[in-house]
């Protein structure tokens, strides 16, 4: 779930992979394997910061409503 919210939002805002990664700060490599769902479980860090750059929080994030 974590991986089709992220790719959405990032979709929502019109950027591409590596400019979701320069806004949050995290390595382009770490965006890419959120979205294809082989980074399963990111730590804490992490989703702060996508959810930050992303203007929402960590439930909608990760898909709970």
């Amino acid at each position: 779930m974590l991986s089709k919210r992220v790719k959405e939002l990032r979709k929502q805002k019109g950027w591409s992979q590596q400019k979701l990664a320069e806004k949050a700060d995290l390595a382009f490599n770490t965006i890419t394997k959120i979205e294809q769902g082989i980074a399963e479980h990111p730590n804490l860090k992490t989703l702060i910061k996508l959810a930050n750059v992303l203007e929402v929080g960590l439930d909608e994030l990760v898909g709970r409503k």
